[in-house]
């Protein structure tokens, strides 16, 4: 849906597609193959938009914790909408880490009923949107829930969405959240963070 056709896709709460059904099936075996002890239940969280959920039990753990602070960047008047369209409503080329959801006009504002091919519907909620530090501090929220059970040595799982797991990744290495623009990750991909000699590290990118 959306994700093949480049739409800003935040938290409206559009279902995965069958390809991406799949691609949840394969990261679990890709993520079991690589974390063969598994995951605690007790140390697994999702968004509470439905494909994250969807995801993690596609991939194999459906007994998971939801938490809105994992929730999808708000791209506020971006929802739903293109890059060709956006830098065609801002007059320049619009770039959500440089300019941020508010940096769009108003007049993108409002709610509309958007048809997919299928003839299902659904309500796209165009609002003033997130600024990044507000998406970082939802990050960090997480991060400090995690910490504990990551310094007891135990695995943690977060399935989550692209950019909010970028901005995470940036505030577990103490940087600014900006910096999730130079961390590429794939759909149904995955990341794994740690600490090596008191440090927080990438151990390893886009799974």
């Amino acid at each position: 849906m959306w994700s093949q056709s480049g739409q800003y896709t935040g938290r409206t709460n559009i279902p995965l597609t069958p390809v991406g059904r799949e691609q949840a099936a394969a990261a679990g075996e890709r993520l079991r193959a690589t974390f063969p002890n598994g995951f605690a239940p007790r140390n697994i969280y999702t968004s509470d938009l439905a494909r994250a959920m969807e995801t993690a039990e596609l991939a194999g753990f459906a007994d998971h914790n939801v938490t809105a602070d994992l929730e999808e960047w708000d791209y506020g008047r971006a929802e739903g909408r293109t890059r060709e369209q956006l830098n065609a409503a801002a007059g320049y080329e619009w770039n959500v880490w440089r300019d941020g959801p508010r940096s769009l006009d108003e007049t993108l504002s409002g709610t509309r009923i958007e048809v997919f091919d299928d003839g299902s519907e659904i309500t796209v909620v165009n609002g003033e949107g997130e600024v990044i530090e507000d998406a970082a501090a939802r990050t960090r929220a997480v991060i400090e829930r995690v910490l504990p059970a990551l310094l007891a040595g135990e695995n943690v799982l977060l399935v989550a969405h692209a950019h909010i797991l970028r901005i995470l990744t940036s505030q577990w290495l103490d940087l600014a959240p900006g910096f999730g623009r130079k961390l590429h990750l794939d759909t149904a991909h995955y990341s794994v963070l740690g600490i090596y000699k008191g440090d927080h590290v990438i151990y390893s990118w886009n799974n």
